[in-house]
């Protein structure tokens, strides 16, 4: 029965999720149950993408990568997929209505990894659209369940959230971005000669993301709620964390939050949401 495969393809989705980002997982766990296994579904098919034009340097990336659109659009059109991640992931667009525009745009972003290398002003806000504010909305789409107005009312908020993991994503891993994969996102910026009045205003962007993020994150329905503000507070630290780094050492440190730092975190985030003082 192709029950059983949809299990299995949601277990795969949900292993991996694990398996590449704790924290992501441990908001996921603090969603309703209900929404598990879409959410699930969303990032395993994202972090399968970002996988290819990220890791799979001994391989052709633009054909894997042609290859995972082709795959997407026919499991999509075919409601099925022996790919267990795109079957997963099917399952989430289909029973969300989760609309092709916003995939399409995120493999869009994923292209530009594979031959960008500096980023315009222009070109860095087209790849924080595809690779972050998009997500924001296909997960938005999945903690609204079908109410149209409170998708629409909630979308800017669900963006600038996804705008704002990505760049504390991109300082974080600004080293391995440049050293490793010849990635510069931030436009107009040399790590060579990083700046603190440089890092102070790509600073200032991301906190007043935050701050607009947060409003958004106090109007979602309660089944989602919970698990959004744990990731928002895990990303928050991590934020604070790069904001105390002096700016000639972002090439040289890879700021983490280690796994029992993260757990008191969800649990502290959790008891303050059960206060009702978000």
């Amino acid at each position: 029965m192709k029950e059983i495969f949809d299990t299995v393809s949601a277990s795969c989705s949900k292993t991996t999720t694990r398996a590449y980002s704790t924290s992501f997982s441990l908001g996921i766990y603090f969603l309703s149950r209900k929404l598990h296994r879409p959410i699930y579904g969303i990032y395993g098919f994202v972090r399968l993408a970002d996988e290819i034009v990220d890791s799979f340097h001994d391989f052709d990336k633009k054909y894997l990568l042609e290859k995972f659109r082709a795959d997407t659009q026919e499991a999509i059109a075919s409601r099925i997929s022996i790919n267990p991640i795109l079957n997963s992931f099917q399952e989430a667009v289909h029973q969300y209505n989760i609309e092709w525009e916003l995939i399409d745009t995120f493999l869009k972003s994923m292209e530009m990894d594979l031959h960008q290398s500096q980023y315009t002003r222009e070109h860095y806000q087209e790849y924080i659209l595809g690779s972050a504010e998009v997500v924001g909305l296909m997960c938005l789409r999945v903690f609204t369940d079908g109410n149209a107005d409170q998708y629409e009312e909630l979308k800017p908020y669900a963006m600038k959230l996804g705008s704002a993991f990505q760049k504390v994503n991109f300082l974080r891993d600004v080293s391995a971005d440049y050293h490793v994969l010849g990635r510069t996102y931030f436009p107009n910026v040399n790590f060579e000669t990083f700046s603190l009045q440089q890092k102070e205003q790509i600073q200032e962007e991301i906190e007043a993301e935050f701050n607009q993020a947060l409003i958004g994150i106090r109007k979602l329905p309660l089944s989602a709620r919970r698990g959004v503000y744990v990731a928002y507070v895990y990303y928050r630290k991590l934020f604070n964390r790069i904001k105390k780094l002096p700016a000639e050492n972002v090439m040289s440190t890879r700021v983490r939050i280690d796994n029992m730092n993260k757990i008191g975190l969800m649990f502290g985030s959790l008891v303050k949401h059960q206060l009702n003082s978000l």
